[in-house]
């Protein structure tokens, strides 16, 4: 019993540290973009944490029902980016740009739900073939590896020069969670992710390397609600977040497929799983804008995490999820769990990352790789790679509805390989 007992809390712990650690490592990059105070990026990063508890909790409980953390999305990064650098262009402030993705959320939250509730996911989903969700989870592998990497050497904000000391103890939590994950026995290949960052955060603390709470007046702390201010939407805004909305879709999908991978199939219809999925998928991006954070989406780096763990059961998952979103409203707690060290967060999400990689080739082999499946690939794989290695000016031409679509590898990569393959018939 009380071996069961310590089982479920170590479960616990470990999804707990994993949400956590998809909730630190984005705010702090956008707070960079934006050139936000410390004091916002701690608030952004309050609200993230109560957003992706919530989220992660409703879509385990009433949406797709699958043990997959939400969190900010990858895929948002780039829109927060490109946005970012056209606010900058056309001397605009952070705060109308921030605004502008609040309303872009809206949008693609709105346009979400009803995708999910009318049915009409079933039309969408025959697009998102065994290729096509294999290069969508291929191609986000690859686009965040560069964040995550810039992250592990310390290239987060305004800090320019890597921190070898610092990329150095991130390697060896990498090394250290791939290592376990693979070698391991028992308890140590199931909590290699706890035993990876643990060990990294007390080897960042023995070399100094730590910055020291911050103080709280206040006990408790409502998360604010429009902290950008009130949404507002343009022309490009609005039919990039149209257009967004159907790699949000490929998003679910993918993360749903993925976990089906590594979970015993539910006896569920597939469909009303991916209804329920995208439905709740939009009711997050609807609290993302009215929490201003960054979208959350099923991520599916999660396979990953459950191949690596063994962590398959809901239960211990739901109880993670509300014990993130019951933190939130804690300054002195959140300040304190804002100091587990970015680069060590980064290096434990790239080691699950490996497992995603393997996970996208298992379902791109699903199907024969002939010569048309594998051109397909190759078109889309270098094309969108490519766009990941323009510099920043390479787009600046052109209108900021374009800028935001074709500077995103990961979408015009689904999009290239959606249409061949519909489009190219045998």
């Amino acid at each position: 019993m009380n071996k069961k007992y310590l089982d479920t809390s170590f479960s616990i712990l470990q999804w707990f540290v994993f949400l956590l650690a998809n909730a630190i490592a984005l705010p702090i990059i956008i707070g960079g973009i934006f050139h936000l105070p410390i004091e916002e990026i701690s608030t952004l990063m309050q609200r993230t944490f109560l957003i992706v508890g919530v989220s992660s909790f409703i879509q385990a409980r009433f949406g797709h029902r699958y043990p997959i953390a939400d969190g900010p999305a990858g895929s948002w990064v780039s829109i927060f980016v490109i946005l970012g650098q056209v606010a900058i262009q056309q001397g605009q402030s952070a705060e109308d740009a921030l605004q502008l993705l609040e309303g872009g959320l809206i949008i693609a939250g709105i346009l979400l739900f009803v995708l999910g509730t009318t049915g009409f996911m079933h039309r969408v989903l025959r697009l998102f073939t065994p290729i096509v969700t294999g290069t969508f989870l291929l191609i986000l592998a690859l686009q965040l590896s560069g964040v995550l990497l810039n992250g592990m050497m310390g290239l987060q904000g305004a800090v320019a020069r890597p921190d070898y000391i610092t990329a150095t103890i991130a390697l060896f939590v990498f090394a250290i969670i791939t290592y376990l994950s693979i070698k391991g026995k028992g308890w140590m290949k199931r909590y290699a992710v706890l035993l990876g960052i643990s060990s990294g955060w007390l080897l960042y603390a023995v070399l100094g390397k730590s910055t020291p709470t911050p103080s709280h007046a206040s006990l408790i702390k409502i998360p604010e609600i429009f902290a950008w201010g009130t949404p507002k939407l343009d022309i490009g805004m609005t039919l990039t977040a149209a257009l967004f909305t159907f790699l949000l879709v490929g998003n679910t999908i993918a993360a749903i497929s993925a976990v089906k991978q590594v979970v015993p199939l539910s006896k569920e219809n597939e469909k009303q799983t991916l209804n329920r999925g995208v439905s709740v998928g939009g009711i997050s991006h609807v609290l993302s804008s009215l929490f201003s954070t960054i979208g959350i989406v099923p991520l599916p780096a999660s396979a990953g995490f459950i191949q690596l763990t063994g962590q398959k059961k809901v239960k211990p998952f739901l109880i993670a999820c509300l014990i993130l979103a019951g933190i939130s409203f804690i300054p002195s707690i959140v300040g304190f769990l804002s100091l587990l060290p970015g680069p060590i967060a980064n290096a434990a999400l790239l080691a699950t990352f490996v497992q995603m990689i393997g996970i996208s080739f298992q379902s791109i082999l699903r199907e024969e790789l002939n010569q048309r499946r594998l051109t397909i690939l190759g078109i889309a794989l270098l094309i969108s790679l490519g766009i990941m290695f323009l510099p920043e000016t390479a787009f600046s031409g052109i209108p900021s509805s374009l800028q935001y679509v074709l500077s995103n590898g990961l979408l015009v990569g689904t999009m290239i390989v959606i249409l061949l393959e519909q489009f190219w018939k045998e």
